[in-house]
C-alpha cells in the first residue's frame, strides 16, 4: 500500500507590517536611544565646578537617603542653571573646606553654613550674606546653665566642658573665649566633634556639659531629643538689656580666582533674598521647608 502525500492544510502567514508603522517605531527607538545617550554623557561629564560641603548641617545640607539636600543645595542648583554649567557637590570634613577652596585644586567653592570671619576672608572671597544666625547652647534639661532673661551668657559656661563641631563658628568662639576671653583661667575645656549632632550626643553620654551650635541645627537636635534644651548664647553687657547675641552671617566661600562663579552666586542670592508680599524671602521659605514647617 502506497501512502499518498497530502498538502498541509496550514496556510502561510504572509501578513506584513505597514511601512509607515515600522518607520514610526524606528523613530521612537532612535529617540529613546538619544535620550539614554544624552543622559550617559551628562552623567559622565566632568564637572565645571566643585562645591564642597559638610552634609550634617540641616536644614542647609543633609542626607536624605544617599542624596544631599537642603537650602545650600538649592542655591547651588540655581547657580548651575544660571551659568549653564555642571556643578558637583562633594561632602568633606567641615574644617578642610576653607583651605581647599583657597588652594582651588579640588574645590572651587564651599557652602556649609559658612560664617564670614576676617581669617577666612583672607583666604577666600565670600558672597553676599544670605542668612543671619545666633549661636545656641544645648544642654541637659536636668543640668541647665544659669540664664538671663531667656538667654545664656558666656560667663555661665565657666569651668564647664563645652563641645562643638570642629572648625565651626561655635567651636572657634568657644576656643577664643576659653583662651583669651571671658572664660580664660576658668578651667573651661573645649572639645571638637565631627558634627553638632555628635556634640549633642556627648551631653547625653556625660562626656561634656554643654554643646554650642548654630540656631537652626540646635533647634532641630533638641526637637528630636526631649531630654535636651537649647537657648541663645549672648555676650554679657553692663546690664541684661546690654547683653548682645553671638551672631554670625552665612555666605558662600569662593576661590579668589573664580570671579565668574562669585558673580553668579551673588546674582542668584540677590534674587532669592528679595522679599515677597508677606515679607519673606525665598531663603526664608526654603529654611522652613527643610525644617519640616
Amino acid at each position: 500500500m502506497v501512502k499518498k502525500s497530502t498538502k498541509s492544510s496550514k496556510k502561510k502567514n504572509n501578513k506584513k507590517f505597514p511601512a509607515g508603522l515600522i518607520i514610526e517605531i524606528l523613530i521612537v527607538l532612535a529617540s529613546i536611544a538619544g535620550v539614554i545617550a544624552l543622559f550617559i554623557i551628562n552623567a559622565n561629564k566632568k564637572a565645571d565646578y566643585i562645591v564642597e560641603t559638610n552634609a550634617f548641617f540641616a536644614p542647609f545640607e543633609f542626607y536624605e537617603g544617599r542624596q544631599i539636600k537642603g537650602v545650600d543645595v538649592e542655591i547651588i542648583d540655581r547657580v548651575a542653571k544660571k551659568m549653564n554649567k555642571k556643578i558637583d557637590i562633594k561632602d568633606v570634613e567641615f574644617d578642610v573646606i576653607i583651605d581647599n577652596v583657597e588652594a582651588g585644586k579640588i574645590a572651587d567653592a564651599g557652602a556649609a553654613g559658612l560664617t564670614i570671619t576676617p581669617a577666612r576672608s583672607a583666604k577666600v572671597n565670600f558672597s553676599i550674606p544670605y542668612y543671619t544666625s545666633v549661636q545656641y547652647v544645648i544642654f541637659d534639661k536636668n543640668a541647665a546653665p544659669e540664664t538671663r532673661d531667656g538667654h545664656v551668657v558666656w560667663n555661665a559656661l565657666a569651668g564647664a566642658k563645652v563641645g562643638s563641631q570642629t572648625g565651626s563658628t561655635g567651636y572657634l568662639f568657644a576656643s577664643d573665649e576659653a583662651e583669651s576671653g571671658v572664660l580664660a583661667g576658668t578651667n573651661t575645656e573645649v572639645k571638637g566633634f565631627d558634627s553638632h549632632q555628635l556634640a549633642a550626643d556627648a551631653i547625653s553620654a556625660h562626656i561634656i556639659n554643654y554643646a554650642i551650635a548654630d540656631e537652626l541645627p540646635a533647634k532641630m537636635i533638641v526637637d528630636k531629643n526631649p531630654n535636651l534644651g537649647a537657648l541663645p548664647l549672648y555676650y554679657m553687657g553692663a546690664t541684661v538689656a546690654d547683653d548682645e547675641p553671638a551672631e554670625e552671617s552665612y555666605a558662600i566661600a569662593v576661590n579668589k580666582d573664580k570671579t565668574e562663579l562669585l558673580e553668579a552666586f551673588n546674582e542668584v542670592l540677590a534674587e532669592m533674598l528679595t522679599r515677597d508680599a508677606e515679607g519673606k524671602t525665598e531663603i526664608d521659605r526654603l529654611v522652613l521647608k527643610y525644617m519640616g514647617f
